[in-house]
């Protein structure tokens, strides 16, 4: 089964765009191999949020990748080459991932990842936390949410930039360890 991974660059307070939607605080880092990012996934999965300001810029669709925009405002006739998802979004996201492919990149959109997330849709989030506090914008996850347990898999700091990569599986936060009690004999059992 193909996975759903919550991927997205975020400010230290949090933020994952600015107060009108900007992310010019991202850093070009030289470091981060962006074409071999990209060739982990096959499908783009985002937000009418997300998808308008891409389709403005001409960034929504990439070649060899299908582009999956959840928006109950959006005609499918308006928007060639993409797939609009009006209803139904679990189901559409359930048959997504059981499609033979590369993994589903939820691209933006914390909403999008918080409705996902709730319905257990969404099996990582990657964050590459930016150096930079922008004090306000669109949260990486909304307020008023419910709580998503996360367990670490992976981390990479780059030097260049100061970018520091966290990588979380979506669940339960692993079991501690109990401390095993000494028997009489001063022994471990």
């Amino acid at each position: 089964m193909r996975r759903v991974r919550y991927q997205v660059a975020a400010s230290l307070d949090g933020y994952i765009a600015g107060p009108n939607g900007e992310y010019d605080w991202i850093p070009l880092d030289p470091e981060i191999d962006f074409a071999a990012i990209f060739s982990q996934f096959d499908t783009f999965l985002m937000g009418r949020r997300t998808y308008e300001p891409m389709a403005a810029s001409g960034r929504a669709l990439s070649p060899g990748a299908r582009t999956v925009v959840v928006s109950r405002t959006l005609r499918p006739e308006d928007h060639p080459g993409v797939t609009i998802v009006a209803d139904g979004v679990a189901e559409a996201v359930q048959r997504l991932r059981a499609e033979e492919g590369k993994d589903i990149w939820l691209f933006g959109g914390g909403a999008l990842f918080a409705s996902l997330s709730v319905l257990g849709l969404v099996d990582t989030v990657e964050v590459a936390l930016v150096p930079v506090l922008l004090g306000g914008g669109i949260p990486l996850f909304p307020p008023g949410g419910h709580r998503v347990a996360l367990t670490l898999t992976a981390q990479r700091v780059y030097r260049t930039s100061g970018i520091v990569l966290l990588e979380y599986t979506v669940g339960g936060a692993p079991k501690p360890r109990r401390a095993r009690r000494k028997n009489g004999r001063g022994r471990r059992s």
